[in-house]
């Protein structure tokens, strides 16, 4: 394995065990993927069967646009190919994407609605968040996958009705950053239904101050090292 997908597999294991950190994947639910540096129809997922807290880079399989396993364990998470293999080919500009089930953002996405910038947290998805107002909640096919990437577009999240939050990023701590960011919006939005947004104007302008790569990357660091993941 070369210098760069080391990292990034080592990064990935991280954002793993971030998300077990966080009590999240507990019944095996959830997938983060990270694009290959050097293949880039290829993408790294956790080896289906080992828990978020036990991640290591040793963990992680590469797949191929197929579903072939190029390297590591030959154990996929059907599920995770299916939703982050047509993300990712429709989208270039996208390094990672991240999605669970979460305590709040499965019960907000059953409202099927977009979330509002009631919060500072929530201003990151204005005007960058979709809805995938779709009935199939169990993804069995690529086909469900390619539905949820045009539901998706060129925003960097969407709501899944009735299923949960998903969230990307150029990087896999831009995506996981994002995804913990997303949870945390649907948390105050069930928590304060009657919420009054702020403007289109001011939602905007926090937007741009918080959605930057680097500003992401160091949320994810934040939240790493809080959780004692290094």
């Amino acid at each position: 394995m070369t210098k760069d997908k080391s990292a990034l597999c080592e990064e990935l294991a991280r954002a793993y065990r971030v998300f077990g950190a966080l009590g999240w994947g507990d019944l095996g639910d959830g997938h983060i993927s990270a694009r290959d540096p050097e293949r880039g129809d290829c993408f790294w997922m956790l080896a289906y069967g080992v828990t978020f807290p036990e991640a290591t880079a040793d963990d992680m399989v590469l797949i191929d646009r197929d579903g072939k396993v190029v390297a590591g364990a030959d154990v996929v998470n059907w599920s995770g190919y299916h939703i982050h293999q047509p993300i990712l080919a429709a989208r270039p500009d996208i390094g990672s994407v991240a999605h669970t089930h979460t305590s709040w953002g499965v019960p907000y996405s059953a409202r099927n609605r977009l979330l509002e910038p009631v919060t500072q947290e929530a201003c990151i998805f204005f005007e960058d968040c979709a809805l995938f107002d779709d009935e199939e909640v169990q993804v069995q096919s690529l086909s469900a996958g390619a539905r949820i990437a045009q539901s998706m577009g060129q925003n960097n999240s969407v709501i899944l009705r009735s299923h949960g939050l998903l969230a990307a990023g150029a990087s896999v701590a831009s995506a996981v950053a994002r995804f913990v960011l997303m949870e945390r919006a649907a948390e105050a939005q069930m928590k304060s239904p009657d919420s009054q947004p702020i403007s289109a104007d001011a939602a905007r302008f926090a937007r741009a101050d918080l959605t930057g790569e680097d500003y992401l990357r160091n949320t994810f660091n934040f939240l790493a090292r809080h959780h004692g993941v290094y």
